[in-house]
């Protein structure tokens, strides 16, 4: 019996459903390695770290133009400039806010970047979400913060670290998808025009970072071979992880990431309590992980349905200088990938 041909809607799903499990294990398997670098060999020096994993980020993308994956493809000076500004600011910014303030706070902070994704989407972009849509929005915030917040205890400079945080993060994620969309770019091209600049400004201010945070020098640091493989391990991770982040804005929206990304948030909760054994899955916490879980859930099915989530002006204008092909060029790329 011959089996019908897939639609393009059934490829498009299958895809989807790939770059969502693609962001999901790079995501959590980079966190749970980090979690064992940082915590049990010491090597506090996340800005440094976070430079590292683009430098290997532009080595993966310098050798896929090498091998005729990535195109020619033009994007103005200004435009990456802003990008990497607003990407360095998110870096540093979680890293300060995460020093600063108590736990809690730091967990409230970070789920306060969807209600900010909304906003610039509504404004920027002429977004408009359907009631269901929102309270499923709602409802993964609940739940996350069920499972995540305990303490919360917020002071002055903590409170600005974490504002700058917030807003630079969704400034950069709303970014990627408005790159993509302007100016044709595929994931694989706008990390070429971007890691290298990341890399070089990252690893030029880690060091100086690290130290003013941690108080302790990273050249200074006594490197073990284990030490030296969890670096080497975390950033061949990060090579996926910061493909599939492009990836998925790029195919949804910077909100629907970070709605779906919380999975992320539980599945570390889940394995830090089965690999470390500290943090206990308590009731509580338990009943949170059902909550977001659900809330996840609706929020697919009513942000899918017609008028759930839509623009209320025609999309992004497609820069005329790119060839009218190159983004879909550029997503048959990603879907191979």
């Amino acid at each position: 019996m011959n089996m019908p041909p897939a639609t393009k809607a059934d490829k498009k799903a299958t895809v989807d459903a790939a770059a969502w499990m693609f962001n999901i294990v790079t995501s959590v398997g980079i966190i749970m390695v980090n979690k064992a670098l940082m915590a049990t060999y010491g090597f506090s020096f996340a800005t440094t770290l976070t430079g590292l994993h683009f430098a290997t980020t532009t080595l993966m993308t310098f050798v896929l133009k090498w091998m005729g994956y990535i195109q020619a493809s033009h994007l103005p000076v200004a435009e990456l400039l802003r990008f990497i500004l607003f990407a360095n600011f998110s870096i540093v910014g979680m890293n300060v806010s995460l020093m600063w303030n108590s736990v809690g706070f730091y967990q409230i902070a970070k789920l306060s970047m969807i209600p900010v994704s909304c906003f610039l989407e509504v404004v920027l972009d002429k977004m408009r979400y359907s009631r269901d849509t929102k309270l499923s929005i709602g409802l993964v915030l609940l739940g996350v913060a069920v499972c995540t917040v305990t303490d919360v205890s917020v002071n002055a400079k903590g409170f600005i670290a974490a504002f700058v945080a917030v807003w630079s993060t969704a400034l950069q994620q709303y970014y990627v998808h408005y790159l993509q969309r302007k100016y044709s770019l595929g994931s694989f091209n706008l990390l070429g025009h971007t890691a290298p600049g990341q890399a070089t400004s990252l690893l030029l201010l880690g060091p100086f970072v690290d130290y003013w945070l941690t108080n302790k020098r990273v050249d200074a640091y006594e490197y073990s071979l284990i030490s030296v493989m969890l670096v080497i391990l975390s950033c061949t991770i990060a090579v996926g992880t910061n493909l599939s982040q492009f990836i998925c804005i790029g195919r949804f929206t910077a909100v629907s990431f970070q709605v779906i990304g919380h999975m992320k948030t539980i599945l570390v909760l889940i394995l830090g309590f089965l690999f470390f054994g500290k943090e206990g899955l308590n009731l509580h916490v338990i009943l949170g992980m059902i909550i977001a879980v659900a809330g996840m859930v609706w929020y697919g099915n009513a942000s899918s349905k017609p008028g759930g989530k839509e623009r209320r002006i025609p999309a992004i204008p497609i820069n005329k200088s790119q060839k009218t092909d190159g983004l879909s060029e550029s997503t048959e790329i990603d879907g191979k990938v």
